[in-house]
């Protein structure tokens, strides 16, 4: 199976994010283990949460940057709307 290597300027970010999440999770890990109250568990699983979702919303968003750009090429103003458009919807994601 031969794949094209896809790195893009947010892979870095990313891995940095998620490593610290990686990091933090281990760090619950040890709340639970530890018996830590459950709403202190909650708040820094929450926190985990938001990081892993952020790094998704980022790696997406540059995918549709950069690879469907890619895809789409060059194309008229009234063309590009419903792609634009596209791209601006799924930050709601």
């Amino acid at each position: 199976m031969n794949e094209t290597l896809h790195v893009h300027e947010t892979h870095p970010e990313i891995v940095k994010r998620l490593k610290r999440a990686d990091g933090h999770l281990k760090g619950i890990i040890e709340m639970i283990e530890a018996g830590r109250p459950c709403l202190d568990i909650a708040q820094q699983l929450h926190a985990v949460e938001k990081a892993v979702c952020q790094a998704k919303r980022t790696l997406i968003q540059d995918h549709l940057d950069h690879c469907l750009e890619d895809v789409v090429g060059p194309l008229a103003r009234e063309q590009r709307r419903s792609i634009d458009e596209f791209k601006e919807i799924t930050k709601y994601l």
